[in-house]
């Protein structure tokens, strides 16, 4: 299938395809006149990248632990490869820091509107 054929059956553009494959995520064979050739295995690896950027992990993740996992009726199930366990625990790690970081953003943000909201107007 061509690109607008994978884009279709994903509902992912044709230029985030072309940007998966810039970054390694997807390897589509190219004709002789240049055109990419996507197959089966690319719609789920674009469902799979999908779900993996869903969870808020980096295309540089991602592209470490793609082939490391496979679908299992509707749903992607990972595979123990190894640096899986330690990948995902990292960027939950990272993850967590952030919404440490944002809440107490917010609760700064709190403060002020209470500050700002108790003065008379």
């Amino acid at each position: 299938m061509r690109i607008g054929d994978l884009a279709r059956e994903t509902g992912v553009s044709r230029r985030l395809l072309r940007y998966y494959e810039e970054q390694g995520l997807l390897r589509p064979l190219r004709l002789p006149n240049g055109y990419r050739e996507y197959g089966e295995a690319d719609v789920a690896a674009v469902r799979h990248i999908r779900t993996m950027l869903a969870a808020g992990l980096p295309t540089a993740v991602i592209a470490r632990l793609l082939d490391c996992v496979h679908d299992d009726g509707d749903r992607m199930v990972p595979a123990a490869c190894p640096g899986m366990v330690a990948n995902l625990q990292r960027e939950r790690r990272r993850i967590a820091e952030t919404i440490e970081r944002l809440q107490t953003s917010q609760q700064a943000l709190d403060t002020m509107l209470a500050t700002v909201q108790e003065q008379p107007r």
